[in-house]
C-alpha cells in the first residue's frame, strides 16, 4: 500500500520539527521555511523559463542549497536530529559571487532603475528575487527575536537575491528583451 499524503495531525493548526518539537503553523520558523520552499517552487519556473543549459545547472544546485536551508531551518536547535543533514558551505556563497560576476560582465552597465517586465522570463526570475527577499527578511526577524539561525543562511539568502536580479537582466539580455526604465513622474 502507497504512503498517504495526509497525517492528520496537522488538522489543529501545529506541525512538527525535525526533533519532535510541536509549535503553531503561524510559527515564525514554519513561515521561515515555508517561505525557503516557495522560493524554491519559483526558482523551479525559473529555470523552466531559462533557455541555457549552465543556467539551469545552477539554479538545480540553488535549489538544492535551498532544501539544505529549509532542513535546517525545520530542525529543533535544541534537539539533536535523528539523522545527518546536509551543511551550507561558504562555497555555495562563493558560486553566486562568481555566476553574478559572470553575468555582470555580459550586461550593459546600469543607468537607472529597472522594472520588472518585457518577458515571462524575465518577470518570473524578479518574482522570484521578490520571494527570496521576504525569506531573508524572515530569516532576520527570526535572528532578532533569539531564534538560532546559521548567520551562513542569512547571507546565502542574501546573496541569492543579487544573483537573481542579475539572472532577470541576463535573461532579459540573452532574449533580446529591452529593460524597462523606470522614469518618475514629475
Amino acid at each position: 500500500m502507497a504512503m498517504k499524503i495526509y497525517t492528520k495531525t496537522g488538522d489543529a493548526g501545529k506541525t512538527s520539527l525535525i526533533g519532535g518539537t510541536k509549535v503553531p503553523k503561524s510559527h515564525i520558523r514554519i513561515e521561515t521555511y515555508g517561505t525557503i520552499d516557495e522560493l524554491n517552487s519559483y526558482i523551479g519556473l525559473v529555470s523552466d523559463y531559462a533557455t541555457e543549459e549552465h543556467t539551469k545547472i545552477i539554479l538545480k544546485e540553488i535549489q538544492d542549497r535551498l532544501f539544505t536551508i529549509g532542513s535546517a531551518l525545520a530542525t529543533d536547535p535544541d534537539k539533536e536530529p535523528l539523522m545527518k543533514l546536509p551543511d551550507l558551505k561558504e562555497e555555495d556563497i562563493l558560486l553566486l559571487e562568481k555566476e553574478i560576476d559572470a553575468m555582470s560582465n555580459e550586461l550593459p552597465k546600469m543607468k537607472y532603475f529597472i522594472l520588472p517586465g518585457g518577458h515571462v522570463a524575465v518577470s518570473t526570475t524578479h518574482i522570484a528575487r521578490c520571494v527570496c527577499r521576504r525569506a531573508e527578511r524572515n530569516c532576520v526577524a527570526m535572528q532578532e527575536n533569539e531564534m538560532f539561525i546559521s548567520p551562513l543562511i542569512i547571507k546565502y539568502i542574501n546573496r541569492l537575491s543579487d544573483y537573481l536580479f542579475m539572472l532577470a537582466r541576463y535573461m532579459g539580455h540573452i532574449l533580446h528583451v529591452e529593460e524597462i526604465a523606470w522614469k518618475a513622474r514629475v
